[in-house]
């Protein structure tokens, strides 16, 4: 009992049926056709003109030396312990605020260091380095 009128029933179709292809391929070109002359087109406006020079403001550095005594420089000048804090505020409040590189001897107790960084967070130094010498063989 046959339903169709084909000779062969179970034949397989080999080739690729290229029409459906050939239409997606032809729409998608009319609709790249149709868009591209319409993102050439550009609004035109009056742009604001600015300089490109760099504006190199780098903070200056504030260099805090502890000697073998545990005495406070302020960029080479000796400072006594009761004015440090007011300086470190002073240097706190600039803008750009100043970096502090704290220099310690090597024979000074490890709490007179420490106490100069607790200083300078109090006052709000927000970038504070440690100046080492490198190691000689």
């Amino acid at each position: 009992m046959a339903f169709g009128t084909q000779d062969e029933p179970d034949e397989v179709m080999n080739e690729i049926n290229m029409t459906p292809l050939v239409d997606v391929m032809l729409v998608l070109l009319i609709i790249f056709i149709i868009t591209v002359p319409v993102m050439k087109h550009a609004v035109n406006i009056d742009l604001p003109r600015a300089t490109n020079q760099p504006q190199d403001v780098k903070p200056q550095t504030i260099l805090l030396t502890v000697d073998s005594q545990g005495a406070y420089f302020w960029n080479e000048a000796i400072v006594p312990d009761d004015e440090l804090a007011t300086r470190l505020q002073a240097a706190a409040k600039q803008e750009p605020q100043p970096e502090l590189h704290i220099r310690g001897d090597k024979a000074v107790r490890y709490e007179r260091v420490a106490q100069a960084m607790a200083a300078a967070q109090l006052a709000g130094v927000k970038k504070i380095g440690f100046v080492t010498e490198p190691k000689t063989p």
